[in-house]
């Protein structure tokens, strides 16, 4: 009879340790202790580092969409008020966490796409994935009024998503949710006003 995998056990202690040490902090040895897995277990179902974290930060942008779509396919808001949800959504979750975990995918794209072409790679494509339900939520409420239309709705995801990458840096030195909360009160009474 075969043993079970420890696959998933490995990629769960990794996403914790990654978000505790960082990518460069993590070690085999590190995350194989967490999963309460022999060392083995790692290189059995990871060629490298690189790819584990590539699959650590696969497994995170999974969940990191189930929040997208929790705020933005929210039928009972308006599309600009769905908008302000996911960033409400996002600063329930970094409160829980004392305000000192932030996002790992801002986290590896400061800290890996510099070193690891495979993790810019991904990242890149992430991103270009991320910013897709927020650009046609983005576009409805400038077709429905609710935002200008001086930029295209790509421009404006693509701005939404690096600003708020910055204030939670931010908000990870401070410890304190003052930056997000100043980027949402000036996105919303700037770029995603209500035009008048």
């Amino acid at each position: 009879m075969p043993k079970p995998s420890l696959k998933d056990a490995i990629l769960d202690a990794g996403l914790k340790v990654m978000f505790r040490t960082g990518y460069h902090g993590t070690s085999v040895r590190d995350v194989t202790a967490a999963a309460g897995a022999p060392q083995g277990s790692f290189t059995n179902h990871f060629r490298s580092k690189e790819a584990f974290a590539s699959e650590v930060l696969d497994r995170y942008f999974e969940i990191t969409k189930g929040l997208v779509a929790e705020a933005l396919e929210d039928g009972s808001l308006t599309p600009r008020a769905r908008l302000k949800r996911y960033l409400d959504i996002i600063t329930g979750r970094l409160e829980a966490d004392g305000y000192g975990r932030g996002c790992l995918i801002g986290d590896l794209s400061l800290e890996a796409a510099g070193s690891s072409e495979m993790l810019r790679a991904r990242l890149a494509e992430i991103f270009a994935e991320w910013r897709m339900p927020f650009a046609a939520c983005i576009r409805e409420a400038q077709e429905s009024g609710e935002i200008d239309s001086e930029f295209a709705p790509e421009e404006l995801a693509d701005f939404l998503l690096a600003s708020w990458q910055g204030a939670i840096l931010r908000m990870k030195v401070d410890r304190t949710p003052q930056a997000l909360e100043r980027f949402k009160t000036i996105a919303f009474k700037t770029v995603f006003k209500e035009p008048t």
